[in-house]
This record gives C-alpha cells, sequence and structure tokens, in this order.
C-alpha cells in the first residue's frame, strides 16, 4: 500500500454517487476537499465516524473544504446509509476499491487473526491545487473527525 505524503498530487478519480451520478476529481478542481474511507456503511464505527462528519459538516463547509465519504459500498447501500443518518455530503461507491488503491486507504487487515484486504480507515485532504494537504492512515472511527476538523480549522 503506497500511502499519500503531503504535497504528492493527488490521484484523479471518477466513481458513482449515492445517486448513481457520476462524480469526478475534476468536479472539485479549484476547491479544498476532505475525502474519507470507511469500510463498511451500517457498521458501529462507520457509523460513528461518518456521523462526526455530519456534525462537522458546517465547520468544514465555512472552511471552505468540500467532504466526500468513499466505501466499497454499492450505490444502493450508500442511499439507505445517507437518508438513515442525514448525511449532508456526497458518499461515493468504490466496489472495485481502485480509488481505495489509489488513495493508500486498500491494504492488508487482520481481525482475531484473520488477514484479508480490506478498506483501511483513512482521511486524506486536498487542497485547492489538487494536492495532498494532509493524510491520515489507520485511523481510529472515534474522534478523528474533530482531530481534522481541528487540523484545517474548520471547528
Amino acid at each position: 500500500m503506497m500511502q499519500l505524503q503531503p504535497g504528492d498530487q493527488a490521484p484523479s478519480f471518477a466513481r458513482p454517487d449515492h445517486t448513481g451520478t457520476e462524480v469526478s476529481s475534476d468536479d472539485h478542481q479549484g476547491r479544498p476537499l476532505v475525502l474519507f474511507f470507511y469500510p463498511k456503511a451500517f457498521t458501529p464505527g462507520c457509523t460513528t465516524e461518518s456521523c462526526d462528519f455530519r456534525d462537522r459538516h458546517q465547520g468544514f463547509a465555512a472552511a471552505g473544504y468540500g467532504v466526500i465519504g468513499v466505501s466499497p459500498d454499492p450505490v444502493d447501500k450508500l442511499v439507505r446509509f445517507k437518508e438513515d443518518h442525514d448525511l449532508p455530503f456526497t458518499l461515493l461507491s468504490d466496489v472495485d476499491h481502485s480509488m481505495a488503491e489509489a488513495y493508500g486507504a486498500w491494504g492488508t487487515k487482520s481481525n482475531y487473526g484473520r488477514q484479508y484486504q480490506g478498506i483501511i480507515r483513512s482521511t486524506v485532504v486536498i487542497d485547492a491545487t489538487g494536492h495532498i494537504e494532509h493524510a491520515w492512515y489507520n485511523v481510529k472511527a472515534t474522534g478523528h473527525a474533530q482531530r481534522v476538523a481541528r487540523e484545517l480549522a474548520a471547528g
């Protein structure tokens, strides 16, 4: 897994959102963007993290940052997740995990001694010029959105 570093060029992306509409990195040129990668909608940790980003969404927006959540979930599951938790930001479906791989958020995980490939909970901030501003990998679900907001002076 190749982790991105501040100053790196952000990989381009094009993925379907929760409505099935393709969203690309080109759509966000000139605007800073917070991308948070989470393993699976409706699981306790991912729900906590997504709701924490929801609760800080106004602060991110006021500081000029867009927010996008990315998971390997299919579009129909993301629709329900967004509606059930009143998430005000875009959710992208990365079923083939190619976006997560490009951003260094896919790799070997272990659970109760079993190793497997999956999403590494991560957040990458892209600046207005398309370069990496911050990158956090293998983060805890709880408290992470607050840390990102603090770093970006977004509340």
